[in-house]
């Protein structure tokens, strides 16, 4: 006997290499998987994005396993949790419709359960009932051939009909991509759309042919019903009564639906064979009106949620997941990757976008989509050459807290040096008076006015850092002053500090995008870059009180050039940043 192909894909149904009895469900722009112990959504956001999720089936119960019950079990079971799971999907593919309640979600299913047993059960029941009283026509035969031919043309109607919905069609196409991915599994084959995509949409298990399993089965039960009733002579008042006939049929549905349970799951379990095939060709030939070819995209939804059900089920400690969550340590390494100069801003964006620290990371365990959106919308701008502490909008410095913006110069790690150094000598002098001249974002400021008792006065000549530095400064009673330099600043000082610009004019374009995004008015120093030190060497002295110092930093290689432009001011000592570069130069008047 030949291999037997299917024609829309060449699947080879002699070739399946392992069975496996996890099932499926086309969902609203998405695809249910359910195994043995867990059950997998995967449904398409609008926006393109897969999203997943995942829960623990409850253990089964005993009667689960007592055949003909079990199928009606499966049944009701399977009916509660498509309806949950489609109502799931539709939070996702449909974020900005309304959610039905759960109340009228349950009138929906009853009308939807009452609609159907109308069209299966009593319409073509009363086909035969409408012959009978109205044709006066009682050959039994006749009758149930007749009502059972017209539940079956309801039946393939109903799918055409459907079919033609756009909507549905779409979910028929997801319904080809979950049993293409279940034929691919069961072939053996690894789990690519391309594998997926050369696969059968066709499967034996499908619930097209469990429904067709009971349309069957109901012509052959209701035509002995029929026969049975004729032999109660004398009873006709009874067996002829519409809503008691009704009620005996609708009373037999879970035994009907029990044995073609039964009869799909045996068949599923049979080797291929021509008996089999037979048996098996009427609802594979209607699963060609509830499935339809799947695009890339929507086998990739059905792959999801197929490797979600098997490691859940090889995983009893695997954590299930909500729709819009990730595995935080992939999508961390994942950011990391993206940006290989400084993988460790990647830790520093989901600090700031998860309000952790650092050393909290390693305790998360799952980041939401629109976390990880937004950390990868920082990765681009960061990659276009804009500065991380602008993106987050804050900057460290010495543990607390800076707003930094385009309007400001990012606070550099070496002037951390400068702020300490203030305030160990401001340490024991409650009544001192502090000025940081050309203060920009106020960081050093605000770190004196935090940790010492003087009374801090920030100036600068910037309108807008000035702004900044006033969100800085708030509720630490600093005074805030625009000033050229000295020019506005009146009174005398127990400590000056400052950061001014340092870098030559002509160093500035070429260097870092990172640094030249930041405001060219607090990094330009001149030609040589010491237009402001030449400055403060000039007017600084006269605001220094007895006793007091200035601080400045400078760039490395300035210490020279500066301690000899501050000869005047008295004497002054260089100290050195950690890296053992020249950074602080300290004058005492």
């Amino acid at each position: 006997m030949g291999n037997k192909k299917s024609k829309d894909n060449g699947y080879d149904t002699k070739s399946k290499t392992r069975r496996t009895m996890i099932g499926g469900q086309a969902l609203l722009e998405g695809v249910m998987m359910r195994g043995k112990s867990s059950v997998a959504m995967a449904v398409r956001s609008p926006d393109g994005e897969l999203e997943l999720r995942t829960e623990r089936l409850k253990k089964p119960s005993v009667a689960r396993k007592i055949p003909l019950v079990r199928g009606v079990i499966v049944f009701v079971d399977s009916l509660l949790v498509g309806m949950r799971a489609l109502l799931k999907s539709a939070e996702v593919s449909s974020p900005e419709d309304e959610t039905p309640s759960k109340a009228s979600t349950a009138i929906a299913v009853i009308f939807g359960v009452i609609l159907a047993l109308g069209l299966f059960v009593a319409a073509p029941w009363f086909v035969g009932w409408a012959i009978k009283n109205w044709a006066h026509y009682d050959n039994i035969a006749v009758v149930s051939v007749v009502e059972g031919c017209t539940r079956l043309v309801i039946f393939i109607l109903y799918l055409a009909l459907v079919r033609l919905m756009p909507d549905i069609k779409r979910t028929f196409m997801y319904h080809g991509a979950e049993h293409r991915t279940i034929n691919c599994y069961e072939k053996g084959l690894q789990l690519t759309v391309e594998n997926v995509q050369s696969c059968s949409t066709k499967h034996n298990r499908c619930g097209t042919t469990f429904l067709f399993f009971v349309v069957v089965l109901a012509i052959l039960f209701y035509a002995l019903l029929n026969w049975i009733f004729t032999l109660f002579t004398g009873l006709e008042f009874l067996f002829g009564n519409f809503f008691f006939t009704l009620a005996v049929r609708l009373l037999l549905l879970p035994v009907i639906a029990g044995l073609s349970y039964e009869l799909l799951r045996g068949l599923a379990m049979l080797p291929d064979n021509k008996f089999t095939d037979i048996i098996r060709a009427p609802g594979l030939a209607l699963q060609k009106l509830s499935t339809a070819i799947p695009d890339d995209g929507m086998a990739e939804c059905a792959i999801a949620a197929f490797n979600a059900v098997l490691e859940l089920d090889a995983d009893a400690d695997k954590e299930t997941i909500d729709f819009y969550e990730r595995d935080f340590a992939k999508e961390r390494a994942r950011l990391a990757a993206r940006l290989p100069d400084d993988p460790q801003d990647a830790d520093w964006i989901y600090c700031e976008l998860l309000d952790k620290k650092r050393a909290e990371l390693a305790s998360v365990k799952r980041v939401k989509t629109g976390i990880v959106k937004q950390a990868d919308g920082y990765a681009d701008r960061l990659l276009g050459g804009e500065p991380l502490d602008y993106i987050l909008g804050n900057s460290d410095f010495c543990g607390i807290r800076i707003k930094v913006d385009e309007r400001v110069l990012i606070p550099r790690f070496e002037t951390e040096l400068l702020a300490a150094e203030a305030v160990k000598e401001l340490t024991g002098k409650p009544d001192a008076d502090a000025l940081d001249m050309c203060t920009g974002s106020g960081c050093i400021a605000a770190y004196i006015a935090r940790n010492t008792a003087a009374r801090v006065t920030a100036a600068d000549i910037s309108d807008d850092a000035l702004d900044v530095a006033r969100e800085n400064l708030k509720g630490l009673g600093a005074t805030v002053v625009m000033s050229d330099m000295f020019g506005a600043i009146e009174g005398e000082f127990d400590i000056i500090t400052a950061n001014p610009p340092y870098i030559k004019t002509f160093d500035i374009d070429g260097l870092a995008p990172q640094v030249t995004a930041q405001p060219r008015l607090a990094l330009d120093g001149g030609e040589d870059g010491l237009r402001f030190y030449r400055l403060i060497a000039e007017q600084a002295k006269k605001h220094i009180k007895k006793g007091g110092v200035l601080m400045t930093e400078i760039g490395f290689d300035q210490a020279d050039a500066v301690t000899e432009l501050f000869a005047g001011l008295g004497e002054c000592r260089v100290i050195k940043d950690l890296d053992g570069k020249d950074r602080i130069v300290v004058c005492r008047p």
